[in-house]
Protein backbone atom coordinates (compact mmCIF):
# COMPACT_ATOMS: atom_id res chain seq x y z
CA UNK A 1 0.00 0.00 0.00
CA UNK A 2 0.99 3.57 -0.65
CA UNK A 3 2.43 5.48 2.45
CA UNK A 4 4.21 8.99 2.99
CA UNK A 5 7.64 8.83 4.89
CA UNK A 6 9.54 11.57 5.68
CA UNK A 7 13.54 10.99 5.86
CA UNK A 8 15.07 13.64 6.83
CA UNK A 9 15.35 17.18 7.11
CA UNK A 10 13.18 18.39 4.06
CA UNK A 11 12.55 15.57 2.99
CA UNK A 12 9.53 13.07 2.31
CA UNK A 13 8.94 10.31 -0.47
CA UNK A 14 5.76 7.92 -1.20
CA UNK A 15 6.20 4.41 -0.95
CA UNK A 16 4.83 1.40 -1.14
CA UNK A 17 4.88 -0.57 2.33
CA UNK A 18 2.92 -3.77 3.83
CA UNK A 19 -0.80 -3.46 4.12
CA UNK A 20 -1.53 -4.41 8.17
CA UNK A 21 -3.46 -7.85 8.86
CA UNK A 22 -6.49 -7.75 10.85
CA UNK A 23 -5.91 -8.85 14.13
CA UNK A 24 -7.51 -9.64 17.78
CA UNK A 25 -8.67 -6.42 19.09
CA UNK A 26 -8.07 -4.11 16.27
CA UNK A 27 -9.86 -2.71 13.62
CA UNK A 28 -8.28 -1.99 10.23
CA UNK A 29 -9.33 2.02 8.97
CA UNK A 30 -9.25 2.59 4.80
CA UNK A 31 -8.11 6.30 5.32
CA UNK A 32 -9.48 8.89 3.37
CA UNK A 33 -7.44 12.16 4.52
CA UNK A 34 -5.01 13.14 6.98
CA UNK A 35 -3.79 16.06 8.73
CA UNK A 36 -0.93 17.64 8.40
CA UNK A 37 -0.47 19.14 11.84
CA UNK A 38 2.70 21.64 13.33
CA UNK A 39 4.51 18.44 14.76
CA UNK A 40 4.35 17.25 11.30
CA UNK A 41 6.24 20.11 9.96
CA UNK A 42 8.72 20.57 12.70
CA UNK A 43 9.89 16.80 11.72
CA UNK A 44 9.91 18.02 7.92
CA UNK A 45 11.92 20.92 9.22
CA UNK A 46 14.57 19.05 11.63
CA UNK A 47 13.02 20.25 14.67
CA UNK A 48 10.98 17.98 16.28
CA UNK A 49 13.00 15.85 19.21
CA UNK A 50 10.88 13.16 19.38
CA UNK A 51 11.00 12.11 15.89
CA UNK A 52 13.39 9.38 15.13
CA UNK A 53 13.58 9.82 11.13
CA UNK A 54 12.23 8.13 8.83
CA UNK A 55 8.74 8.13 10.08
CA UNK A 56 5.18 7.96 8.82
CA UNK A 57 3.75 11.14 10.03
CA UNK A 58 -0.45 12.08 10.82
CA UNK A 59 -2.40 11.66 13.23
CA UNK A 60 -5.26 13.52 12.18
CA UNK A 61 -7.23 11.12 10.62
CA UNK A 62 -10.34 10.81 8.61
CA UNK A 63 -11.29 7.26 7.63
CA UNK A 64 -13.47 4.28 6.76
CA UNK A 65 -14.23 1.11 9.15
CA UNK A 66 -12.76 -1.52 6.43
CA UNK A 67 -12.66 -4.32 8.65
CA UNK A 68 -13.75 -5.46 12.21
CA UNK A 69 -12.30 -8.16 14.43
CA UNK A 70 -14.43 -10.72 15.52
CA UNK A 71 -13.94 -10.01 19.13
CA UNK A 72 -14.54 -6.31 18.57
CA UNK A 73 -17.42 -4.63 20.03
CA UNK A 74 -20.64 -4.80 18.01
CA UNK A 75 -20.88 -0.75 18.06
CA UNK A 76 -18.14 -0.37 15.18
CA UNK A 77 -19.22 -1.75 11.67
CA UNK A 78 -17.98 -2.10 8.66
CA UNK A 79 -18.18 0.87 6.04
CA UNK A 80 -18.58 3.61 9.48
CA UNK A 81 -17.15 6.94 9.07
CA UNK A 82 -14.32 7.62 12.24
CA UNK A 83 -11.33 9.02 13.41
CA UNK A 84 -9.28 8.06 15.95
CA UNK A 85 -7.78 8.81 19.12
CA UNK A 86 -3.94 8.76 18.26
CA UNK A 87 -2.80 8.84 21.62
CA UNK A 88 -1.53 6.09 23.71
CA UNK A 89 -1.07 5.81 27.34
CA UNK A 90 -0.01 3.13 29.74
CA UNK A 91 -3.20 2.70 32.31
CA UNK A 92 -0.10 2.96 35.46
CA UNK A 93 1.80 6.31 35.53
CA UNK A 94 0.56 8.81 37.65
CA UNK A 95 -1.61 10.84 34.52
CA UNK A 96 -3.07 7.40 33.91
CA UNK A 97 -3.87 6.90 37.14
CA UNK A 98 -5.66 10.12 37.72
CA UNK A 99 -8.22 9.86 35.14
CA UNK A 100 -6.22 11.70 32.63
CA UNK A 101 -4.39 9.68 30.16
CA UNK A 102 -4.23 12.19 27.53
CA UNK A 103 -0.96 13.39 29.54
CA UNK A 104 0.20 9.50 30.29
CA UNK A 105 4.30 9.64 30.94
CA UNK A 106 5.00 7.10 28.20
CA UNK A 107 2.29 8.57 25.52
CA UNK A 108 3.66 7.92 21.88
CA UNK A 109 1.27 9.88 19.88
CA UNK A 110 0.59 8.31 16.00
CA UNK A 111 3.08 9.97 13.39
CA UNK A 112 5.98 11.31 16.64
CA UNK A 113 6.67 8.68 18.67
CA UNK A 114 5.76 5.86 16.48
CA UNK A 115 5.07 5.68 12.53
CA UNK A 116 1.16 7.30 11.79
CA UNK A 117 -1.62 7.47 9.72
CA UNK A 118 -0.18 8.92 6.36
CA UNK A 119 -0.92 5.95 4.20
CA UNK A 120 -4.09 4.20 2.56
CA UNK A 121 -4.35 1.82 5.49
CA UNK A 122 -4.07 1.65 9.09
CA UNK A 123 -4.68 -0.88 12.10
CA UNK A 124 -5.62 0.58 15.44
CA UNK A 125 -6.97 -0.79 19.20
CA UNK A 126 -10.91 -0.49 18.86
CA UNK A 127 -10.98 1.80 21.80
CA UNK A 128 -9.40 4.29 19.70
CA UNK A 129 -11.47 4.56 16.87
CA UNK A 130 -14.13 7.01 17.62
CA UNK A 131 -17.20 6.38 14.36
CA UNK A 132 -19.92 8.94 13.42
CA UNK A 133 -21.76 8.70 9.82
CA UNK A 134 -23.02 12.18 9.98
CA UNK A 135 -19.19 13.32 9.87
CA UNK A 136 -18.08 13.43 6.61
CA UNK A 137 -14.88 11.41 5.81
CA UNK A 138 -12.77 14.42 5.24
CA UNK A 139 -14.48 16.92 8.35
CA UNK A 140 -13.04 14.10 10.45
CA UNK A 141 -9.44 15.27 9.27
CA UNK A 142 -10.63 18.28 11.13
CA UNK A 143 -11.66 17.08 14.87
CA UNK A 144 -8.52 16.02 16.65
CA UNK A 145 -6.85 19.39 16.35
CA UNK A 146 -9.50 21.23 17.34
CA UNK A 147 -10.02 18.88 20.21
CA UNK A 148 -6.95 20.23 21.59
CA UNK A 149 -8.14 24.12 21.72
CA UNK A 150 -11.50 22.49 23.62
CA UNK A 151 -9.69 20.84 26.23
CA UNK A 152 -7.44 23.57 27.18
CA UNK A 153 -11.11 25.67 27.64
CA UNK A 154 -12.29 22.34 30.11
CA UNK A 155 -8.50 22.73 31.71
CA UNK A 156 -9.57 26.08 32.15
CA UNK A 157 -13.23 25.76 33.83
CA UNK A 158 -14.11 28.54 31.46
CA UNK A 159 -17.92 29.75 32.33
CA UNK A 160 -20.18 32.23 30.60
CA UNK A 161 -19.06 34.86 33.13
CA UNK A 162 -15.61 34.89 32.14
CA UNK A 163 -13.52 36.78 29.22
CA UNK A 164 -10.85 34.69 27.47
CA UNK A 165 -7.98 35.59 25.74
CA UNK A 166 -7.29 33.13 22.61
CA UNK A 167 -3.43 34.03 21.54
CA UNK A 168 -2.62 31.93 18.13
CA UNK A 169 -5.63 31.86 16.16
CA UNK A 170 -4.28 28.48 14.16
CA UNK A 171 -6.50 25.45 14.28
CA UNK A 172 -5.78 24.82 18.05
CA UNK A 173 -6.71 28.60 18.63
CA UNK A 174 -9.68 28.28 16.72
CA UNK A 175 -10.66 25.37 19.04
CA UNK A 176 -10.37 27.31 22.19
CA UNK A 177 -12.10 29.97 20.42
CA UNK A 178 -15.36 28.33 19.22
CA UNK A 179 -15.15 25.70 23.01
CA UNK A 180 -14.90 29.01 25.02
CA UNK A 181 -17.80 31.17 22.89
CA UNK A 182 -20.23 27.94 23.19
CA UNK A 183 -19.97 28.14 26.78
CA UNK A 184 -20.71 31.94 26.96
CA UNK A 185 -17.77 33.50 27.29
CA UNK A 186 -16.66 36.90 26.32
CA UNK A 187 -13.71 36.02 23.41
CA UNK A 188 -10.56 38.10 22.20
CA UNK A 189 -9.02 37.04 19.79
CA UNK A 190 -5.65 37.70 19.29
CA UNK A 191 -3.26 36.99 16.44
CA UNK A 192 -0.70 38.57 13.85
CA UNK A 193 -2.73 37.90 10.59
CA UNK A 194 -5.88 39.44 9.91
CA UNK A 195 -7.82 36.93 7.92
CA UNK A 196 -7.28 34.11 10.59
CA UNK A 197 -9.07 37.19 13.13
CA UNK A 198 -11.45 37.76 11.03
CA UNK A 199 -12.12 34.23 11.02
CA UNK A 200 -12.11 34.06 14.51
CA UNK A 201 -14.76 36.78 15.10
CA UNK A 202 -16.83 34.61 12.80
CA UNK A 203 -16.45 31.85 14.89
CA UNK A 204 -17.46 33.69 17.92
CA UNK A 205 -15.12 36.37 19.09
CA UNK A 206 -16.23 39.56 20.33
CA UNK A 207 -13.13 41.06 20.06
CA UNK A 208 -10.03 40.47 17.48
CA UNK A 209 -6.78 42.51 17.88
CA UNK A 210 -3.50 42.26 15.71
CA UNK A 211 -0.70 42.33 18.26
CA UNK A 212 1.96 43.97 15.52
CA UNK A 213 -0.84 46.39 14.45
CA UNK A 214 -2.47 47.25 18.11
CA UNK A 215 -1.02 47.84 21.25
CA UNK A 216 -2.06 44.18 22.86
CA UNK A 217 -1.92 45.61 26.97
CA UNK A 218 -4.43 48.63 25.68
CA UNK A 219 -6.68 47.30 23.61
CA UNK A 220 -7.38 44.28 26.54
CA UNK A 221 -7.27 46.82 28.84
CA UNK A 222 -10.19 48.94 27.14
CA UNK A 223 -12.42 45.85 26.63
CA UNK A 224 -11.72 44.66 30.10
CA UNK A 225 -12.54 48.10 32.02
CA UNK A 226 -8.67 48.06 32.91
CA UNK A 227 -9.27 44.50 34.80
CA UNK A 228 -7.46 41.93 32.46
CA UNK A 229 -8.35 39.01 30.87
CA UNK A 230 -10.26 36.31 33.40
CA UNK A 231 -8.10 33.24 31.06
CA UNK A 232 -5.93 33.56 28.57
CA UNK A 233 -5.15 30.60 26.41
CA UNK A 234 -1.46 30.43 25.03
CA UNK A 235 -1.15 28.49 21.58
CA UNK A 236 1.51 29.76 19.60
CA UNK A 237 4.38 28.79 22.45
CA UNK A 238 6.86 31.85 21.65
CA UNK A 239 8.72 33.60 24.10
CA UNK A 240 6.55 36.97 23.85
CA UNK A 241 3.16 35.12 24.25
CA UNK A 242 4.12 33.61 26.98
CA UNK A 243 4.93 36.60 28.60
CA UNK A 244 2.49 38.61 27.10
CA UNK A 245 0.02 35.47 28.60
CA UNK A 246 0.94 37.12 32.57
CA UNK A 247 0.98 40.42 31.64
CA UNK A 248 -2.70 40.55 30.48
CA UNK A 249 -4.10 38.24 32.68
CA UNK A 250 -6.19 39.42 35.47
CA UNK A 251 -5.10 39.12 38.97
CA UNK A 252 -6.46 35.47 40.37
CA UNK A 253 -7.17 34.93 36.47
CA UNK A 254 -5.93 31.40 34.95
CA UNK A 255 -2.89 30.76 32.13
CA UNK A 256 -3.69 27.97 29.93
CA UNK A 257 0.00 26.75 28.14
CA UNK A 258 -0.95 25.04 25.06
CA UNK A 259 1.87 25.61 22.83
CA UNK A 260 5.52 24.28 22.92
CA UNK A 261 8.03 27.20 23.43
CA UNK A 262 11.08 26.30 22.26
CA UNK A 263 13.38 28.31 24.16
CA UNK A 264 13.99 28.83 28.32
CA UNK A 265 11.59 32.02 29.28
CA UNK A 266 13.02 34.59 31.39
CA UNK A 267 9.76 35.18 33.79
CA UNK A 268 9.38 37.56 36.02
CA UNK A 269 7.68 35.49 38.92
CA UNK A 270 7.13 38.02 41.07
CA UNK A 271 3.67 38.12 38.86
CA UNK A 272 2.71 34.79 39.45
CA UNK A 273 2.29 35.04 43.40
CA UNK A 274 1.42 39.02 43.22
CA UNK A 275 -1.85 38.28 40.69
CA UNK A 276 -2.02 35.14 42.87
CA UNK A 277 -2.57 32.89 39.71
CA UNK A 278 -3.65 29.53 38.25
CA UNK A 279 -0.98 28.47 35.43
CA UNK A 280 -1.55 25.64 33.98
CA UNK A 281 -0.46 23.31 30.47
CA UNK A 282 -2.88 21.50 28.44
CA UNK A 283 -1.63 18.72 26.67
CA UNK A 284 -3.60 16.59 23.69
CA UNK A 285 -7.09 16.06 24.38
CA UNK A 286 -9.40 13.40 26.21
CA UNK A 287 -12.57 11.26 24.60
CA UNK A 288 -15.40 14.50 25.77
CA UNK A 289 -13.19 16.81 23.96
CA UNK A 290 -13.31 14.56 20.33
CA UNK A 291 -17.05 14.21 21.43
CA UNK A 292 -17.66 18.03 22.09
CA UNK A 293 -16.18 18.55 18.87
CA UNK A 294 -17.99 16.49 16.90
CA UNK A 295 -21.16 17.60 18.53
CA UNK A 296 -20.33 21.03 17.49
CA UNK A 297 -19.43 19.78 13.51
CA UNK A 298 -22.74 17.98 13.32
CA UNK A 299 -24.70 21.80 13.98
CA UNK A 300 -23.53 22.72 10.49
CA UNK A 301 -22.27 25.80 11.90
CA UNK A 302 -18.56 24.90 11.05
CA UNK A 303 -16.79 26.46 8.17
CA UNK A 304 -15.15 23.54 7.69
CA UNK A 305 -13.76 24.59 4.06
CA UNK A 306 -12.23 27.90 5.62
CA UNK A 307 -10.36 25.44 8.05
CA UNK A 308 -8.90 23.67 4.86
CA UNK A 309 -6.23 25.82 3.63
CA UNK A 310 -4.95 23.04 0.79
CA UNK A 311 -5.86 19.50 -0.30
CA UNK A 312 -3.08 17.47 -2.26
CA UNK A 313 -2.07 13.67 -3.35
CA UNK A 314 0.20 11.50 -1.52
CA UNK A 315 2.97 12.48 -4.28
CA UNK A 316 2.59 16.22 -3.40
CA UNK A 317 3.24 15.92 0.17
CA UNK A 318 6.77 17.17 0.00
CA UNK A 319 5.46 20.48 -2.12
CA UNK A 320 2.54 21.18 0.64
CA UNK A 321 5.30 21.20 3.44
CA UNK A 322 7.88 23.00 1.28
CA UNK A 323 5.01 25.68 1.03
CA UNK A 324 3.90 25.38 4.28
CA UNK A 325 7.52 25.96 5.51
CA UNK A 326 7.50 28.50 3.44
CA UNK A 327 4.66 30.46 4.84
CA UNK A 328 3.52 28.97 7.88
CA UNK A 329 1.75 31.84 9.08
CA UNK A 330 -0.78 31.03 5.31
CA UNK A 331 -1.94 27.90 6.95
CA UNK A 332 -4.89 26.30 8.94
CA UNK A 333 -4.64 22.59 7.96
CA UNK A 334 -2.98 20.63 4.86
CA UNK A 335 -4.69 17.74 4.14
CA UNK A 336 -3.46 14.68 2.39
CA UNK A 337 -6.16 12.66 0.50
CA UNK A 338 -5.32 8.95 -0.30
Amino acid sequence: MKAIRITAPGKTETVEIEKPELKSGHVLLKIGYVGFCGSDLNTFRGLNPLVKLPIVPGHEIGAVIEAVAADVPSHLKEGMNATVNPYTNCGNCPACRNGRPNACEFNETLGVQRHGAMSEYILVPWGKVIPDDAISVRDFALVEPMSVGFHAVNRAAVTDIDTVMVIGCGMIGVGAIVRAAIRGAKVIAVDVDDKKLDLAKRLGAQYAVNSVKEDLHERVQAITNKCGADVVIEAVGREDTYLASVSEVAFTGRIVYIGYAKEKIPFDTQYFVKKELNIMGSRNAMPQDFKAVMEYMKRGTCPADELITAIYTPEEAQTALEKWAEKPGDVFRILIRF
